[in-house]
């Protein structure tokens, strides 16, 4: 298969990146896609490849594939009151017109896209199941086996989160029209993890959670039943409006994080994607659970969601990631400095969120890759055990020219433009070269088929 490499393998680097910190002459020897071990102040091998600075892959941690078609199609100024919600209707209207086909070109786009700017695993938190009429395809899990299918043809290390969505507001209030193309009972939704299965099985390092769409889209007891379908991640969707907040506290008495945190087992496997509007006690709480606080700050910027309170989160041991939620701008890098910079604005200083002596891009990097991990289910970093998953810089870039260690980095997540990143190798095969993917010629001429079909 695409992700499969079985004969061993020897890297390299100049400098890389290792969990404890950069180093020089770092030889990586992987073996079936995984590195077996890192040996820094190695001597020159003439039969390794060759490498510059090398940093662990990223891990996108949420990421709405179909998206990418739509993006920049909603930036129409005027509309009185627009926000996330009037976003959400356009959206609405927009997935209707997707078949399976294109969904597929679509999140090869999306994919590729997404390696060529660093990551090297996505969290698909797919809720796109059926027809448009919504009707299940004859394969239940049609719309999942795309989503597998695109990833395998790309190379991207696929995290799977079927989104279990049944109602359209808290108290299970009936679905709307718009969101017949989501939505389960419970048993459908066992009957849909099932197809998933299935559709993963020839991806070994394919992973399989769930995702509750929101405290919305779930009943308490619907929630309970969820976490016992799957051994992997749950993520969901959280506290990322105020209305949200507000229509949680009329419906319940309590705000959406501490309702989830009273009444659900929230520990290391949750991931909380958004957060975005808590009190002092729901970022306790989160911090104290070992779940994951998934930002995405591209998206949360074009929505005008707000600003997550990331300080006092890290202050109290909280653990994040990073993701490309809407598509609607797909770089790694991007993601760490609006994340800082958002940050910098509210607090009006600079370098406010590492709380150490480390160099804010190594200290975000580092940070976003290890809750990424956790969240996806995987293991992570330049070391022994982990997926051989390896982005090279590009040191003739102006912005990198003449850097090393966190220099390097810094420059990446503040001073780069696209063109960063040199090569990539994600289970140990190679997907960029030159800052293109192998295969972009093919994968963006179906993706300009696609959309042609779709916008008409």
């Amino acid at each position: 298969m695409a992700n499969e490499v079985s004969k061993p393998q020897r890297f390299h680097a100049a400098q890389a990146l290792l969990p404890q910190g950069w180093a020089r002459e770092v030889r990586i020897d992987c073996a079936d896609g995984r590195i077996v071990a890192v040996t820094a102040d190695a001597p020159a091998d003439p039969g390794a490849q060759p490498l510059g600075a090398v940093v662990p892959g990223l891990g996108n941690l949420h990421s709405h594939a179909f998206q990418r078609a739509m993006a920049g199609l909603t930036e129409v100024g005027g509309r009185s009151g627009d926000s996330f919600w009037s976003w959400r209707e356009l959206m609405y209207r927009f997935l209707d017109r997707l078949t399976p086909d294109d969904l597929q070109a679509v999140a090869e786009q999306a994919y590729m896209e997404m390696l060529e700017s660093g990551f090297t695993r996505v969290g698909e938190f797919h809720y796109l199941h059926h027809a448009p009429d919504g009707q299940r395809y004859a394969d239940h899990a049609e719309m999942s086996g795309r989503i597998a299918a695109a990833a395998d043809a790309t190379g991207l290390g696929l995290t799977l989160l079927p989104v279990f969505y049944a109602h359209s507001d808290f108290g299970g209030a009936a679905p709307l029209p718009a969101q017949r193309r989501f939505l389960h009972d419970v048993d459908g939704f066992a009957a849909l993890l099932d197809g998933c299965r299935q559709a993963l099985r020839d991806t070994p390092d394919a992973v399989l959670g769930l995702a509750p769409h929101s405290l919305r889209a779930c009943t308490p007891q619907q929630l309970q039943a969820l976490p016992a379908l799957v051994d992997g991640p749950i993520h969901i969707h959280i506290a990322e409006q105020m209305r949200e907040v507000e229509a949680c506290l009329a419906w319940s008495g309590q705000r959406p994080v501490a309702w989830l945190l009273d009444n659900a087992a929230v520990d290391a496997r949750w991931c909380l994607v958004h957060a975005t509007h808590l009190q002092d006690e729901e970022v306790r709480g989160i911090a104290g659970s070992g779940a994951v606080a998934g930002l995405c700050p591209v998206t949360e910027a074009n929505l005008g969601d707000g600003l997550f309170p990331m300080r006092e989160f890290v202050r109290h041991g909280g653990r994040f990631g990073v993701g490309s939620d809407s598509n609607v701008l797909i770089d790694a890098a991007e993601e760490l400095r609006l994340l800082e910079y958002g940050q910098r604005l509210a607090l009006r200083g600079r370098n406010v969120v590492s709380p150490g002596e480390l160099s804010s891009g190594r200290w975000l990097y580092q940070q976003a890759q290890d809750g990424a991990a956790q969240a996806l289910g995987v293991a992570a970093g330049l070391a022994a055990g982990a997926p051989a998953d390896l982005v090279e810089l590009d040191t003739r870039h102006p912005s990198l020219h003449g850097r090393a260690g966190d220099a390097l980095l810094d420059s990446w997540v503040f001073a780069a433009r696209g063109g960063a990143v040199h090569s990539v190798w994600r289970n140990g095969r190679q997907w960029v070269r030159d800052g293109r993917h192998v295969r972009r010629d093919e994968v963006a001429a179906r993706y300009r088929a696609a959309l042609q079909r779709i916008l008409g």
